[in-house]
């Protein structure tokens, strides 16, 4: 019997979906001020299957240039962050490659600001603290729509 002031996190089996052979690996860019966020993400995400992780950025600046230099499919953005915010980085992303993807993770799910990463160009968004299966269904754009693994955007 497990405490009760336990941080066990427990994951189901069916949150991480069978990886598809016919796909190439997303490449996910990942953007938080926390490292501990940061680490828990990579950990998650590894095992999931059918996404890289080809970097972390800590603010708003280091995510528009490795953005850039790392051509990534989907960036999962924290809204705040010191420097440059998790908007204004998502606008200056998209403006340089509107093919990337922006999966925006915050606590901050309030209507207003849901309203104004969308209008940053924000193309998901998911409340910390959701399912992990809907942050994989965000980033691997699994509800129907375009596919995060358009041959336009570089391996």
């Amino acid at each position: 019997m497990e405490p009760e002031d336990s941080k066990v996190i427990k994951i189901m089996a069916s949150d991480f979906p069978p990886a598809n052979p016919n796909h190439r690996r997303v490449r996910v860019l990942l953007v938080d001020d926390m490292p501990q966020v940061l680490h828990d993400l990579r950990q998650f995400l590894d095992l999931a299957g059918d996404m890289e992780i080809v970097g972390e950025a800590t603010n708003g600046q280091d995510a528009v240039r490795l953005a850039a230099e790392l051509s990534p499919n989907v960036v999962v953005m924290d809204l705040e962050m010191p420097g440059m915010d998790g908007f204004d980085a998502t606008r200056q992303i998209k403006a340089r490659e509107p093919a990337t993807r922006i999966v925006i993770l915050s606590v901050h799910a309030d209507p207003e600001n849901v309203e104004r990463a969308h209008m940053a160009g924000a193309d998901e968004f998911v409340v910390k603290g959701a399912s992990f299966k809907s942050l994989i269904n965000a980033i691997l754009k699994r509800n129907g729509s375009s596919d995060p693994n358009d041959p336009k955007k570089g391996m």
